[in-house]
């Protein structure tokens, strides 16, 4: 639910800035009906290019919360290498994670992310081929469905992240 809202609002934040550069830039025409639908099919525009953006930009600041939080009793740990300790075996724990830690391991989250989102589009394809009158990709495929895709892919990588990736330990909180 965070990631949706905040890909949203930072698709809705970036089109409206767009959208006011092109009106600005456009000599600030006087608003009528005809300039309000323009600017209205702009920010449409620009809204589904840059959710895809503003997506990518909620995974990575997601991650962090993600890190931060308990979730169902459990929390997901970052261990740094070369520092012994003894709990963790030779890693010490991050206790104050930056973007700058998480970034190689956002690279392999979405590289999983990618993995899965693949797997589930050839499910889909397949059953839309098979079960379906839908004869290709394009004709039902559009950024809501790659968006719940993404979201039901998030739900499964952390299942598998902790397995992946050897800086990641899950512990009970």
């Amino acid at each position: 639910m965070r990631i949706s809202v905040w890909s949203l609002l930072l698709a809705c934040g970036f089109s409206f800035f767009i959208t006011l550069f092109l009106y600005i830039q456009q000599g600030m025409p006087t608003l009528n009906e005809e300039i309000r639908q323009a600017l209205l099919d702009l920010f449409l525009f620009w809204f589904s290019i840059t959710w895809n953006v503003g997506l990518l930009s909620a995974l990575f600041i997601s991650l962090k919360y993600i890190f931060n939080s308990c979730n169902g009793g459990y929390m997901m740990k970052l261990l740094a290498c070369g520092t012994p300790q003894s709990s963790y075996g030779s890693y010490e724990v991050i206790e104050n994670i930056g973007y700058g830690d998480l970034v190689k391991i956002w690279r392999k989250w979405f590289m999983l992310l990618i993995w899965l989102v693949g797997t589930e589009m050839i499910l889909a394809l397949s059953y839309s081929t098979l079960f379906t009158n839908y004869t290709g990709v394009f004709e039902w495929f559009d950024i809501c469905w790659l968006f719940g895709f993404v979201l039901v892919a998030g739900f499964f990588s952390f299942i598998l992240l902790g397995l992946r990736c050897k800086r990641i330990k899950v512990v009970k909180c």
